[in-house]
């Protein structure tokens, strides 16, 4: 006795004229949709923050299995998702090369600076 299992995921499938599924009119693998970073607004004037990571056929797909995810009770007001392929990262090993010219220029870094009350994150 032989059978296959076949594992359907949100939107991997259309209904038939019947009512049934059918699973022939999308036959894409999960496990070649790419992956794709989410990154998460919790409220205006904040900044994106990283949420997690989901494999998803397009980027239209990523934004509500996103929205699924991880803004289930309303956490944020803007989505980004950025397919893995395309994020580069430096070398933490490098860093001291890559950061340390930066440390003598003492008016970037506003340490210094007095904000008002008014100015909120910041």
């Amino acid at each position: 006795m032989s059978f296959q299992i076949n594992k359907l995921y949100y939107g991997d499938y259309g209904e038939s004229k019947n009512g049934a599924a059918d699973i022939s009119t999308n036959q894409t693998n999960a496990a070649e949709w790419p992956l794709w970073e989410v990154f998460i607004r919790s409220k205006q004037g904040l900044d994106h923050k990283h949420a997690g990571s989901l494999h998803a056929a397009d980027a239209a797909m990523a934004i509500e299995n996103a929205r699924d995810v991880y803004t289930r009770r309303m956490e944020g007001v803007s989505i980004w998702v950025v397919e893995s392929k395309y994020i580069h990262a430096s070398n933490p090993d490098e860093a001291g090369s890559l950061y340390d010219p930066a440390n003598d220029k003492a008016y970037r870094h506003p340490t210094f600076y007095d904000l008002p009350e008014e100015v909120k994150y910041m």
